[in-house]
């Protein structure tokens, strides 16, 4: 899902968790911003891996003169790899065509949605029955509020196209969060803008108030998470 790391610092992460980079089957882009895809050119120079993406978002990449192996979908379809089905939906998000992912796999479905200014009706459809849901707690509002960013940026970051906030992610695991769900995972969290701490308090609060038993995982910033293992 997504290369937005160094080629090296991918193959590293790969590496430490006994996986070999020749064998990827293929890379899954949700858009075209710089911290999905940066490192996305040199992996396909390097390994050749196959890439998914979307017909737009595939044409606002700078492939750099090589000829990617490159599948193109439409947002809303359906793919298959290997043993995974796999369903991308539109989310909310100032890039040309982002898009989010269910997958299901040997009866266990992971959903997994960042970059989304609100979670309108269609994402939650797609994210119910998830086993493990992998779901954006990007910012703190007050954190946001009074830190370095230019007063545009910010509002670009509170907008309905820009990123969910701790709260909003409160207010969803108290109202919406699928009774199924075993594992919830917060990531996308700024480093500038939140804190691990203050992402799980604010979820740790809405599972209990929902009497939910859902485990609850951070995926912090510049660290690699542990392996979820079905």
């Amino acid at each position: 899902m997504d290369a937005g790391l160094a080629r090296r610092e991918i193959e590293s992460r790969l590496a430490a968790i006994g996986e070999d980079p020749e064998k990827l089957d293929a890379i899954l882009i949700t858009h075209e911003h710089n911290d999905h895809v940066s490192g996305l050119v040199r992996w396909v120079r390097r390994f050749g891996t196959p890439v998914f993406m979307t017909h737009l978002a595939a044409s606002a990449i700078d492939w750099q003169g090589i000829r990617p192996r490159l599948e193109t979908f439409q947002s809303g379809c359906g793919l298959r790899i290997g043993d995974m089905d796999i369903q991308s939906f539109t989310i909310p998000h100032d890039a040309i065509d982002p898009v989010g992912f269910r997958f299901r796999v040997d009866g266990v479905t992971l959903g997994l949605v960042t970059d989304l200014g609100y979670i309108p009706e269609s994402i939650k459809h797609h994210l119910r029955k998830s086993d493990l849901l992998v779901l954006e707690s990007n910012h703190d509002l007050e954190m946001l509020r009074v830190g370095p960013y230019p007063w545009a940026v910010k509002q670009r970051v509170m907008s309905r196209n820009g990123h969910l906030s701790n709260d909003s992610v409160g207010d969803y695991i108290r109202n919406e969060l699928d009774a199924g769900v075993e594992t919830l995972v917060l990531s996308h969290l700024s480093e500038n803008n939140n804190h691990p701490e203050l992402a799980r308090l604010v979820a740790r609060q809405a599972l209990d108030a929902r009497g939910h038993r859902a485990r609850l995982v951070v995926a912090e910033p510049r660290k690699q998470s542990e392996v979820f293992l079905y």
